[in-house]
């Protein structure tokens, strides 16, 4: 009953393909410019500092692999890392799984 109504009602003042489609875009652009600034930009800067920290590793520097190893480096070439895990004990590791590059005893003891 009041259905074929409203589709009967047209707005007059309206011009079409005017500022009606640029007030309708006007969210979705403000939308994605949050986005970008609170979650995209804030993501690629934290890879890019991952990736210059990781490009950095040298020997002796104390790592952590994305395995949760923790090790020392003994060894850089490109894309491979030896690590020692233990007192004689290497691993190979490729060198962009690893996670972290720590300060050595930074960490406080977990018995402590």
């Amino acid at each position: 009953m009041f259905i074929p109504t409203a589709f009967a009602q047209t707005s007059g003042a309206a011009a079409p393909g005017g500022a009606g489609f640029l007030v309708q875009l006007l969210p979705l652009v403000l939308i994605f410019a949050v986005f970008y600034f609170l979650l995209i930009r804030p993501q690629q800067k934290k890879m890019k500092e991952h990736r210059t920290t990781i490009e950095a590793v040298k020997k002796g520097d104390q790592v952590i692999t994305a395995g949760g190893m923790v090790g020392k480096v003994l060894r850089v070439d490109d894309s491979y890392v030896d690590v020692e895990i233990a007192q004689g004990v290497k691993v190979k590791v490729v060198k962009s799984t690893l996670s972290d590059v720590v300060q050595p005893g930074s960490a406080k003891p977990a018995n402590d």
